[in-house]
Order: structure tokens, then sequence, then C-alpha cells
């Protein structure tokens, strides 16, 4: 059965799936014996909240993902892995 989406909940989707790519794409910088882990612990995190349908929540982890991924993109800079 298709599940039917509002404009705003489309919107929030696609903006999880970049964050989600943008994540594995930063994560490929990462020191290569802790790679895997980086992206199971990425996938893990997205997969935790899939079924979630409160906009506001999603709201929520879209920007504590968002500053989660800047701290790992300056950390990763600060250690050289660019």
């Amino acid at each position: 059965m298709a599940r039917f989406m509002d404009l705003q909940a489309f919107i929030l989707r696609a903006q999880v799936l970049k964050l989600y790519r943008q994540a594995l794409r930063i994560s490929r910088r990462a020191p290569s014996h802790s790679r895997d882990e980086l992206r199971e612990t990425i996938r893990g995190e997205i997969e935790k909240n899939r079924f979630c349908d409160d906009k506001q929540k999603i709201k929520y982890f879209l920007s504590d993902g968002l500053q989660r991924l800047k701290g790992l993109d300056e950390m990763l800079d600060m250690t050289g892995h660019s």
C-alpha cells in the first residue's frame, strides 16, 4: 500500500536524505580503520528514527544531525583528513 505525503513531509524527507548522503561523503574522509564503524553509526541513527512522523521531532533531528556533521567535518579537517 502506497503512503502519500503532504508537501512538508516530502521536503523533510528530501532534507533527511540529503543529510544522510552528506554524512556518507564525509565518512569517506575518516581513517580507514574507523570508516566502517562510522558508516554503521550513521545508518543506525537514520534507521532508529525511520518511522517518526512527528514533523517537529524530524526538524530537531535534522538540526542536531547537521550540527553533529559539522563537528565531524571540523574534526577531520583538524586531524588532516581532507
